[in-house]
């Protein structure tokens, strides 16, 4: 079993929950080290000053922070650490809401919350608790010398702990430029054909279907070469930049293509609207 990298308890209330803290993902990214393509080697980084010219120790490294262009105020190791969180022990819960009120895009790392010995009662009521209330707990605590937001929620048999980002730290969408204004609204036969088209590759969320093909294909790579075998690398060909195309013929073609594969399931509303679609002059025969 892995080794805990935090301990203490959760609180609710006056109710104290011990627990342990272990990571809940394994990122399997492929890391390369860098060497020199003559002889192999290693390839070591030097601190060097930008000034001088010259290697710095690390005891003569301190910390800055720039204001404008080249300009730094310097901090020391002592000051920063004034300001470092009060150490507590304690995921401290101050709020519990429904989860779909959070934005995935507050998210960052996630954790499991096991029960310490002795707590597997307290933590199987808090357990049961929210999963009967459908709610989540907003929560502080500090890990290492950081205060972090985070949500607690029941995951299966276990408390999932997923640290967050804070207001200021997210870009809103109403940030960016070319977003569609509200003025742009499609047309409603556009609409129903695209609703087609979402319900044909709709489908239960399988996470095993979806696999890392670039990681597997350079893991393939690397025991190749390792086993001396020589690759001729072909040349990566220029993915063709999207064209924009006609939204009707692209909607007609794809559900058409849908239909093949026999995932479309009609509503009884649509029946009309993809005939229609397929005959867009039918109407105004009938009109005329």
């Amino acid at each position: 079993m892995p080794r805990p990298i935090w301990s203490g308890s959760i609180s609710f209330g006056l109710v104290n929950v011990p627990v342990k803290l272990f990571s809940a993902t394994s990122p399997k990214e492929v890391r390369f080290h860098m060497l020199h393509d003559k002889d192999g080697g290693r390839i070591q980084q030097k601190r060097v000053c930008s000034i001088d010219g010259e290697e710095v120790p690390w005891e003569h490294i301190i910390k800055g922070f720039e204001i404008s262009k080249g300009r730094y105020v310097s901090v020391t190791r002592e000051e920063l650490q004034a300001f470092d969180p009060r150490a507590t022990r304690t995921i401290e819960i101050e709020d519990f809401v429904e989860l779909s009120q959070i934005d995935p895009i507050y998210y960052e790392t996630t954790y499991y919350l096991v029960p310490d010995k002795g707590a597997a009662k307290p933590y199987a009521l808090l357990l049961e608790a929210m999963k009967r209330t459908g709610k989540v707990g907003v929560a502080r605590f500090v890990l290492r010398t950081k205060q972090y937001l985070c949500a607690v929620r029941p995951k299966d048999r276990a408390l999932a702990l997923s640290t967050m980002l804070y207001r200021d730290e997210v870009v809103e969408a109403d940030e960016l430029d070319d977003l569609p204004s509200a003025q742009t609204k499609p047309a409603e036969r556009e609409l129903k054909m695209a609703e087609q088209l979402v319900e044909s590759l709709s489908g239960k969320f399988e996470i095993e279907k979806y696999r890392d093909e670039y990681r597997e294909q350079v893991l393939a790579l690397l025991e190749k070469k390792a086993e001396g075998e020589e690759i001729v690398a072909e040349p990566a060909a220029e993915e063709p930049r999207g064209k924009v195309v006609n939204l009707m013929d692209a909607l007609q073609k794809s559900l058409a293509a849908a239909r093949e594969r026999g995932e479309v399931r009609h509503k009884p509303e649509d029946r009309a609207v993809a005939r229609t679609a397929r005959h867009p002059r039918s109407r105004k025969r009938k009109r005329g």
